[in-house]
């Protein structure tokens, strides 16, 4: 018996509703990158790291919000019920989870794009600079 198979596997029917779950609470690199290449962008990018971070590379089209400043007053401008993509630098920090974690609290509709600005280079995009 390997490791792997050490503890078995969850039944199907519970496998679907935990990957099904997962999919409500996240995006990926790619296909935020598909969205928006083909002009089907129908939610805000966050990048909610630190200025350093920002300047020295972000997702062309992302808005810059770093996550302690997420508060209603900042988010006035958008209806309420503007889906936000959150992300961080990557799986080692947890400001798109701090982030998503506020958003949710103040009631707005919210994603976390998983592998961040690290995923987003793993995928072979790019990042701008300024």
């Amino acid at each position: 018996m390997s490791h792997v198979s050490a503890t078995p596997a969850a039944q199907s029917e519970l496998a679907a509703r935990h990957f099904a779950s997962l999919l409500a609470f996240e995006t990926d690199c790619w296909d935020v990158h598909a969205s928006m290449a083909a002009g089907e962008q129908d939610f805000v990018l966050l990048d909610v790291r630190g200025k350093g971070a920002w300047d020295a590379g972000h997702i062309e089209g992302a808005v810059f919000h770093p996550h302690p400043e997420l508060t209603e007053e900042r988010l006035v401008n958008y209806p309420a019920d503007t889906l936000f993509v959150v992300y961080c630098a990557g799986p080692h920090c947890n400001g798109a989870d701090k982030a998503a974690l506020r958003l949710a609290e103040l009631g707005r509709p919210v994603k976390k794009m998983i592998g961040g600005a690290t995923g987003w280079l793993d995928e072979g995009f790019d990042l701008v600079s300024g």
